[in-house]
């Protein structure tokens, strides 16, 4: 992933300015079953990463169907995991490179690239069980923390500069040097043992989610080639995780112990490639691209193809046009919450906002927890400045999802409509403060209270709420000066 040179920039100098805490202050990871390093410690690293790259990082997809389709199909794997309480969160990022990396906490990356090459869901499958394992196993805490006396925030600028060799390995390096925690930067890669294991552990799990376990041997046995034939450097993924001969024969080896049946792909995991692929370029070149593909009959589902062409229609204001790839596919007796949505989102754009609302709802019925859906019908509603109607809507799902950063948006531009400022700014404050940036919470916190159009309950609410950002702004305050 090319994470810009300023998020790095900014949290290795953070790093630099630091002084690593003494042995007694600190809890040592080392060995695993030490209970000191606790796994909400690495959770908290994880998420305070995962901030920084929802903040900053343009290479960040923020696309709710893809997002709900790798946390589906991740979640599956994870479940069957040798830790299934662990707690994952899969994301995709706009990458051309074929890779996918794993960072503390369970915060698993995909390149848009990765889900392109993958030629089945068990190939896709494959490359996520193996990164499900290596958090499973704490590999990568092990990788980035291990044995080293550092503080949190040197923790996190290890962590991102970890991130950016996996794709970037000559420039993270070079920054990971000049770290006063350069010692542990010596194994960007995974280590062999780690990657045998990863690899048992994935194969096992693919085992138990009913995936075909050759995925993954195929995927990497075709990577490696593919690094052969053009004699160009091994790609992102195959830089951090060594590839083997003995690896690969140890994947042949259980293979052949497991009798073979044949695992169709989801119709998500093909309408997904389609949306990747209808993304690239500009809309004119997608259409283009989409289009030969239909007429020459070059597709593994008619279905797919045509839901990426009617994408790319769409992105190229071609409303009708895109429909009617919809209403061909939907005589194929395909469904599926990504084709709703787009078909939603198509009916608005033709002027149709009532009929575009009618199918998210009736959607919304068949797939009640598609967060595609969900934030399609609450962005329509705002689009439709029915307000009070997004309002209601979201405050509805906020006792489910808490901490979506997406859904208190809306419900500040749900307040922003109605004129209602105190509100918008307690809204926004959470989208500050669930995106790591406590002054900037209490900030929107301080302007609710200055709004003066709060009532009685809603001021209470807000003087509470500044409160504890104001403790915890303190506590992260003692936390830096005992870096």
């Amino acid at each position: 992933m090319r994470l810009t040179q300023r998020l790095i920039a900014a949290f290795l100098a953070a790093s630099l300015s630091l002084q690593p805490l003494g042995a007694e202050e600190l809890p040592e990871l080392g060995d695993i079953a030490s209970s000191e390093f606790s796994l909400g410690t690495e959770k908290k690293i994880g998420q305070q990463i995962m901030h920084e790259i929802r903040w900053r990082e343009p290479a960040y997809l923020d696309d709710a169907d893809i997002e709900a389709y790798l946390n589906q199909l991740g979640n599956r794997l994870a479940a069957v995991s040798s830790d299934p309480g662990f707690g994952f969160y899969f994301f995709p990022i706009n990458d051309p490179n074929i890779n996918a990396f794993a960072m503390p906490g369970g915060y698993i990356g995909v390149h848009t690239g990765l889900i392109l090459s993958a030629q089945t869901e068990s190939e896709l499958a494959g490359v996520l069980g193996h990164e499900i394992s290596h958090v499973t196993q704490r590999h990568i805490a092990r990788q980035v923390f291990q044995s080293k006396q550092i503080g949190m925030a040197s923790m996190v600028a290890m962590g991102l500069a970890l991130l950016a060799a996996r794709s970037s390995g000559q420039m993270a390096g070079a920054a990971i040097a000049t770290t006063q925690a350069g010692a542990i930067s010596a194994q960007l890669a995974f280590s062999r043992d780690f990657e045998r294991e990863a690899d048992r552990q994935g194969f096992d799990i693919l085992r138990k989610a009913g995936f075909d376990v050759r995925g993954m041997g195929v995927f990497f046995e075709r990577l490696q080639k593919a690094v052969r034939l053009y004699e160009n450097n091994a790609t992102a993924y195959l830089r951090t995780h060594p590839l083997t001969g003995e690896r690969l024969t140890d994947m042949q080896n259980r293979e052949q112990l497991v009798p073979y049946r044949q695992v169709a792909d989801s119709v998500e995991f093909q309408l997904v490639r389609a949306k990747v692929r209808a993304m690239q370029g500009t809309p004119g070149d997608a259409v283009k691209d989409l289009d030969k593909l239909l007429r020459e009959r070059k597709f593994a589902s008619e279905a797919a193809i045509r839901y990426g062409l009617a994408f790319a229609l769409y992105r190229y204001r071609d409303w009708s046009g895109a429909e009617r790839e919809i209403d061909t596919i939907r005589r194929l007796k395909v469904s599926a919450p990504m084709l709703e949505h787009l078909r939603a989102d198509v009916r608005i754009a033709l002027g149709d906002v009532a009929g575009g609302l009618t199918v998210y709802r009736d959607a919304m019925v068949r797939y009640p927890l598609n967060l595609g859906l969900i934030y399609g019908y609450g962005g329509a509603l705002l689009g439709a400045r029915r307000f009070e109607d997004a309002r209601r809507f979201v405050e509805g799902l906020q006792g489910s999802y808490p901490e979506d950063v997406r859904l208190h948006k809306m419900r500040a531009q749900s307040y922003a409509g109605l004129g209602q400022l105190s509100m918008q700014h307690r809204a926004l404050a959470e989208v500050f403060a669930l995106q790591g940036q406590t002054a900037g919470a209490i900030e929107q916190l301080q302007q609710a209270q200055k709004a003066g159009d709060a009532n009685f309950f809603e001021m209470s609410s807000i003087d509470a709420r500044l409160r504890e950002l104001k403790l915890r702004q303190i506590e992260e305050l003692k936390e830096k000066r005992n870096q």
